[in-house]
């Protein structure tokens, strides 16, 4: 089991985890691993800019209820993930998307929206990027 502390700088989505509303994220697979079901995961925000202040708020930690990896495209989300990249990808329209989007607490709760914010955060190389849906 591992301790995990994630920040969020998506405005729409700080107030619906802080009171529990709000219990997905959709974060990049990095260095630091996969989080499993049973981690722990914590959230945080920033005081001023992301990653050069200190914390602003910090809510205890909760375990992982699920973490299921995807592959975000230009074109939309693989799941489940295949070998082949062709198969399984939900367009940004698709209902999936747009389910993920609302569980996400992305506003407007669109695929296209989604797209966006995970863009905006992420370099999307055409290969894909691994990503996992995480929920606690």
């Amino acid at each position: 089991m591992k301790k995990w502390n994630v920040s969020l700088t998506y405005q729409p989505k700080i107030r619906g985890v802080m009171d529990g509303t709000i219990r997905q994220t959709i974060r990049k697979i990095g260095m630091a691993g996969e989080k499993w079901p049973g981690d722990l995961i914590s959230f945080h925000g920033w005081s001023g800019r992301p990653y050069r202040s200190p914390w602003s708020w910090r809510l205890p930690y909760t375990p992982i209820t699920f973490a299921e990896p995807i592959r975000a495209f230009a074109e939309g989300i693989q799941w489940p993930l295949q070998d082949d990249p062709d198969c399984g990808i939900y367009s940004w329209d698709s209902l999936f998307c747009r389910a993920l989007a609302q569980l996400d607490g992305i506003y407007p709760a669109t695929g296209q929206h989604l797209k966006t914010v995970l863009m905006d955060l992420n370099k999307i190389p055409e290969e894909g990027i691994l990503m996992q849906i995480i929920r606690w």
